[in-house]
């Protein structure tokens, strides 16, 4: 389990290097209320979302938003919305392991490197037990590298 876990959390470390959003989520996080979140651009309208906790165990999450879409709100540009699934893991007693969709709003400064977003992450897990979390309400507050 030692040798699983340092493997993940060297995955993820390696690829933080070349995300190109980075920074903290808050709120009910798979078994904490505070992780490092991560976005990886796929293509032009998919991406990876991936987050690691720490508190009670380490939890890991990393979802493929297939709907990454401008949103247009009255005059306002930089207004995206987003859609997806992925897996969902607590490494703690019990262990869970689980699938979780996503739905988000997202909002990108334009003159400032800076992204906001609220989204809803309902998981279902299926390891250790079977388990509906409804919860999942977060806040992320991330840098975007690359952005002048």
């Amino acid at each position: 389990m030692k040798k699983a876990l340092v493997t993940a959390i060297f995955l993820i470390a390696s690829h933080i290097g070349f995300s190109q959003e980075i920074g903290v989520r808050f709120g009910d996080v798979v078994g904490n209320n505070v992780a490092v979140d991560a976005l990886f651009n796929t293509g032009e309208f998919s991406r990876v979302h991936a987050d690691v906790s720490f508190g009670s165990g380490v939890g890991v999450e990393a979802l493929w938003d297939f709907l990454y879409k401008p949103l247009s709100i009255g005059k306002a540009e930089g207004f995206s919305w987003y859609a997806g699934a992925g897996v969902s893991t607590l490494i703690d007693d019990p262990f869970w392991l689980g699938v979780s969709g996503e739905a988000g709003l997202e909002y990108t400064f334009a003159k400032v490197p800076i992204s906001l977003s609220t989204d809803y992450r309902p998981s279902f897990y299926f390891i250790d037990d079977f388990d509906f979390h409804g919860g999942g309400f977060c806040f992320n507050a991330r840098y975007v590298f690359g952005k002048k």
